[in-house]
């Protein structure tokens, strides 16, 4: 899956759809567009605006998708998507999240849906 597939998946299509899975792919092409879209908005806000406008608003507008993406991940490895709150654990959870986040999926179909396609 391409960069523009995986971000154009996730903000339109699957804006707030948290059943059925996400390849890796997916997954990580998104959080890099969040990651880098960030640091522009935060470079804007700073220079030209002088408060956190725009990145408190992206933040708003990216939550939803970003966390339904994230559940759709955990799905591709067959666990449920309360595994993201395991990130409210202080360091340990953040990498254990990761960790989960970065493995391949189950090959086949799982109780989640059939694999996603390419």
């Amino acid at each position: 899956m391409t960069f523009q597939d995986a971000v154009k998946s996730v903000l339109t299509t699957n804006y707030a759809t948290f059943s059925g899975r996400a390849r890796r792919s997916e997954y990580w092409w998104y959080v890099l567009f969040v990651f880098i879209a960030s640091l522009v908005l935060g470079f804007i806000d700073q220079e030209v605006i002088g408060m956190g406008l725009l990145g408190g608003i992206f933040g708003l507008a990216t939550l939803i998708p970003g966390i339904a993406v994230g559940v759709r991940r955990l799905h591709d490895r067959d666990m449920s998507g309360w595994w993201l709150l395991i990130s409210l654990v202080p360091l340990i959870g953040w990498a254990i999240l990761i960790y989960f986040l970065a493995t391949p999926g189950t090959a086949g179909e799982n109780r989640f849906g059939p694999e996603p396609v390419v």
